[in-house]
């Protein structure tokens, strides 16, 4: 009798060491029992009986999936390829193991088919432009469509956007007369600044007394430093004006005299 009871305790201890199933941290355990489901497995080590009852292991770590280049069409009708990465991760196991076949094939595909019916309702210019808000807006209809399934969207990044080579080539010679554009702007722009402000110099030197002779020894100062050949001899418009009205070269002389000694006075 005792050999019995020993046999019998022996027994259930190997059934109860092998029904002995550890969950990790990162994981959580759905608990069938006769086909049916019972109960969430936290982390730790769990009794599943044989044959009663079974078992699955759900992560539910935050996973990046690659969603593949699908081809689309913006809604100004240029063909495109585009791909993207989808964070999501599981909230509730017992409804990504119950409620859909495969939770990361299910994703995958409505990833992949919501990027193409977003592409499909902005233009091209939107699309590069605007890249983060529509991100958005694809996050938010897949994280709608799969709060039943139990599963979390976080984030979805739209990772590269491909342009047929003649798109690519227009673009191009659209920014080149872009940047054209804006420097004849910008050239127009600062010739007119300055000849605003060579007319208000005009203006200056115009109204003050001295201001031409002090500028054309500036000017003579400055071609003094060139080694050029070319001699070029300022004359004073002051002195051009003191000929005005003389008639024969005596006058001419004494003008030159008077001029002349004015200099030497100084």
């Amino acid at each position: 009798m005792e050999g019995f009871l020993i046999t019998i305790i022996v027994i259930v201890g190997i059934i109860l060491l092998c029904s002995i199933r550890q969950v990790n941290e990162y994981e959580r355990g759905i608990l069938f029992q006769l086909g049916k489901y019972k109960k969430i497995m936290n982390p730790g080590w769990n009794i599943v009986l044989p044959i009663i009852q079974s078992f699955q292991k759900v992560d539910v770590r935050t996973k990046a999936v690659d969603v593949p280049e699908q081809d689309a069409i913006t809604k100004d009708n240029v063909t495109i390829r585009i791909n993207a990465v989808i964070y999501y991760k599981v909230f509730d196991a017992g409804k990504a193991i119950c409620a859909v076949e495969n939770f990361h094939w299910a994703v995958s595909q409505l990833a992949q088919t919501t990027m193409r019916n977003a592409v499909g309702t902005v233009s091209l210019d939107e699309l590069l432009t605007q890249r983060d808000k529509i991100s958005e807006e694809i996050c938010k209809i897949i994280d709608e469509a799969t709060d039943p399934w139990g599963i979390k969207v976080e984030n979805v990044e739209l990772k590269d956007v491909k342009l047929p080579d003649e798109m690519q080539r227009v673009m191009g010679k659209v920014a080149e007369a872009e940047r054209e554009k804006m420097a004849v702007i910008t050239k127009s722009i600062g010739e007119k600044e300055a000849a605003v402000n060579l007319a208000e110099a005009a203006n200056v030197m115009g109204s003050t007394p001295g201001a031409l002779h002090l500028r054309t020894l500036s000017t003579l100062n400055d071609l003094s430093s060139d080694q050029s050949n070319t001699i070029i001899f300022a004359v004073p418009i002051e002195v051009l004006r003191a000929f005005d009205g003389i008639k024969d070269s005596t006058q001419v002389q004494n003008v030159v005299k008077k001029i002349t000694n004015k200099d030497n006075n100084m």
